[in-house]
């Protein structure tokens, strides 16, 4: 049962951050670090690894199940002109995720879990944060429309995205931030990072699960209890924490998240200090 309350808390750590610019995977290094539960045969390195990556598909379900009727351009309640604005808009995503597809998945493998590297990227874009919405608090945003966004604008977003290669970083982080500085209003900005993780996190879960295996991996039936446990709670809590986050741009910016950053990093520093969380 124990692996099975690990699954639950870390699918509610998933559900929270994966949306929200605070990574989503730096609090999944986080809780298993302060959890400390021993892997044994249900938690083994590969296993782990490949879970931290396919239960974010239940992330990826919120945003299919909340904007179903906007992503569906075979919608029947669609005009002519909004199913090709759908299919536009499919088209930005998919410029805009081919960055991180090139690049990112590229260097994928290299980039190791570190707790020190998280703690200091949750430091550095909170910092980031903070110092950009400041510069951009008397300037007003060029594109406050998905429809108005070009192809290029969604390529340069999606080169942001790669950044968040690193632990820590927060994709949809890097792409808020990059899609500020680049002229997009928060909406535009929160939207479009919803929009690019669904083919970039079904992309990597179907790698990660090849490669899981291809090198001999299975499941047992208590592993496969733990993912449906996991894939399920994700989706239940990104839906609510996608629907927060959306109401709560409309009135505010990003320095809060930018300020919980900093807060956590500091944190998480303290307890390697103190030897609670081994780095």
């Amino acid at each position: 049962m124990i692996e099975l309350l690990k699954s639950f808390i870390v699918g509610i750590v998933e559900g929270i951050t994966e949306f929200l610019p605070i990574s989503s995977t730096g609090h999944i290094i986080i809780a298993d670090a302060l959890m400390g539960i021993p892997g044994g045969n249900v938690w083994t390195p590969a296993f782990t690894h490949m879970y931290e990556y396919v239960i974010q598909l239940g992330a990826i379900m919120a945003v299919l199940q909340l904007y179903f009727t906007k992503l569906n351009p075979f919608a029947p309640s669609k005009t002519a002109l909004e199913k090709q604005q759908t299919w536009s808009l499919w088209s930005k995503v998919i410029v805009g995720v081919l960055p991180s597809a090139v690049i990112g998945l590229a260097l994928n493998d290299y980039m190791q879990d570190n707790v020190w590297v998280v703690a200091t990227m949750l430091i550095v874009y909170g910092i980031l944060f903070i110092v950009i919405e400041n510069y951009l608090s008397d300037k007003q945003p060029r594109f406050t429309d998905l429809n108005a966004m070009s192809y290029k604008l969604a390529l340069l977003i999606g080169f942001f995205q790669v950044l968040a290669i690193i632990p820590g970083t927060s994709r949809s982080g890097a792409t808020i931030l990059g899609a500020l500085l680049l002229g997009t209003s928060r909406f535009v900005a929160t939207e479009f990072s919803f929009f690019m993780s669904i083919p970039m996190m079904f992309g990597i879960a179907f790698l990660k699960l090849t490669d899981y295996f291809l090198k001999g991996g299975s499941f047992t039936a208590i592993q496969s209890g733990v993912l449906v446990v996991g894939f399920i709670v994700s989706w239940i809590v990104a839906y609510i924490a996608i629907k927060f986050l959306l109401d709560y741009v409309k009135k505010n910016d990003f320095k809060a998240f930018g300020y919980y950053r900093i807060v956590v990093g500091i944190l998480v520093i303290a307890l390697i200090l103190m030897g609670v969380i081994n780095a």
